[in-house]
């Protein structure tokens, strides 16, 4: 399969996501989680353009849920990541696609449209944006970069304050941009050290995980184990060199 075909194929979908009519089309799927039209309509339009493309390979979208996928090869999609800042015209979302073979990501995709930055992996090819080669920042110590926060799961919004703090006071400083692929995204060029998040979704960290790998960094839960593509879980993605400093402020 050829990636520039899957390349064009996400960047389609810009003239949706830069749509402000279906953008102001929202519902609210549980607390503080929105779904918009955008949402709808780019996980339709690359339903359909996937199955063309390859109608073997299943599918795995946000707007569908999380479900047992019964075939050893899957798309996993998440149409918009970064809902709430779309409905603000905040302009830090994106698409996110990864295929997953065997259990294993072998190719990931992240489009910023608002920022025309694409970045992609494939699996053993090395990590990309708009078609550059891209690594992972080489500082050594959290003191000396930033690191990007999440804010899934409300209820534990205490917990997670007191642990972003900690985090706070030991890195040079924390961003949080809305978006965890979006975040993943930057820690494989390098922007940013690392990030971290409680709860993640399959389609929320897939694409990101192989990014960071690729580039050279690490991704694991907060136990320090290998991530299951087919399972939600505690995420920390870094550059590899401060994993373990900060794996134990968490």
């Amino acid at each position: 399969m050829n990636i520039q075909h899957i390349i064009n194929l996400v960047r389609e979908t810009k003239e949706i996501i830069t749509n402000r009519e279906l953008a102001a089309q929202v519902k609210e799927k549980g607390v503080a989680d929105y779904v918009t039209q955008v949402d709808i309509a780019v996980q339709n339009f690359m339903r359909r353009s996937l199955y063309t493309l390859a109608p073997d390979i299943q599918f795995l979208g946000e707007e569908t849920g999380l479900q047992q996928m019964s075939a050893d090869c899957y798309w996993i999609l998440d149409p918009v990541d970064g809902t709430t800042n779309l409905m603000h015209n905040y302009q830090h979302s994106v698409v996110s696609l990864a295929l997953c073979r065997q259990k294993e990501i072998v190719l990931g995709i992240v489009y910023d449209p608002f920022h025309d930055e694409l970045f992609s992996a494939v699996k053993g090819e090395g990590s990309f944006l708009n078609g550059q080669s891209i690594h992972v920042s080489a500082t050594p110590k959290l003191s000396e970069t930033i690191i990007g926060i999440g804010t899934a799961k409300r209820e534990l919004a205490k917990e997670n304050f007191t642990r972003f703090l900690k985090v706070y006071e030991n890195s040079q400083d924390v961003r949080r941009l809305g978006s965890a692929a979006l975040e993943l995204a930057y820690t494989a060029c390098g922007r940013q050290g690392g990030h971290f998040e409680i709860y993640l979704n399959p389609w929320d960290y897939a694409a990101g995980m192989l990014l960071v790998q690729e580039a050279g960094g690490k991704m694991t839960d907060w136990n320090g184990n290998v991530l299951d593509p087919a399972q939600g879980c505690q995420v920390i993605a870094t550059n590899g060199l401060v994993h373990e400093e900060l794996l134990k402020l968490l």
